[in-house]
């Protein structure tokens, strides 16, 4: 039986992953099939199933990168001179849109296909479950050295900031003329001032 290299392994799932990302924001979750996600990274589908059993199963191994990524950010900035609440307010942008509109619509896509696909449903609760929990737990962190106001409810302000930041995603859907700089500026400030400390 043939032997698998686990590093070409890796490297090959992750060309798969990164074809499959630029076939969702161009073409939205219904437009990107298996077919044009294997045409993008030249291969078959049964080489792709070797991979990955279905489309649903791609967007997991995505949100558990995103996952990755953010607990990186969140624990390098637990030592970062700069503190928490600016690695908070930083989050705002990384929710600006990389790919122009398609980008967003295609959360909007998958955000409506996950009320109709009980799997895709569950990819995204259990990506947001992850971020509300790394995000409680950096503004514990906070409270604990006094960056955040300690009265509080660190999960419940978990979940007030990732509708205010995932709300941002839509601002440039319902006036593509604003000046996103200036709002986001203007989001970032709401973000510090709701986390600061009552004054003393």
């Amino acid at each position: 039986m043939r032997k698998v290299d686990p590093v070409k392994h890796a490297e090959k799932r992750q060309e798969i992953l990164d074809a499959a990302e630029r076939c969702f924001i161009r073409d939205g979750f219904h437009g990107a099939t298996t077919a044009s996600i294997c045409t993008e990274a030249g291969i078959s589908p049964g080489h792709l199933y070797h991979y990955f059993p279905s489309k649903e199963a791609i967007i997991g191994a995505l949100v558990d990168a995103n996952l990755k990524r953010v607990a990186e950010r969140f624990a390098a900035a637990s030592a970062a001179p700069s503190g928490v609440v600016a690695a908070l307010v930083s989050e705002v942008d990384q929710k600006k849109p990389k790919k122009t509109r398609n980008a967003r619509l295609m959360l909007l896509d998958m955000f409506a296909e996950a009320e109709r696909n009980p799997v895709l449903a569950e990819v995204i609760r259990k990506h947001s479950r992850g971020i509300l929990t790394l995000t409680a737990d950096l503004v514990r962190r906070g409270q604990d050295t006094g960056e955040i106001d300690r009265t509080l409810d660190a999960d419940a302000v978990a979940t007030v900031l990732m509708s205010v930041i995932d709300g941002t995603r839509l601002i440039g859907i319902r006036d593509p003329k604003l000046e996103t700089t200036k709002t986001f500026g203007l989001v970032k400030t709401m973000i510090a001032r709701f986390l600061a400390p009552p004054p003393t």
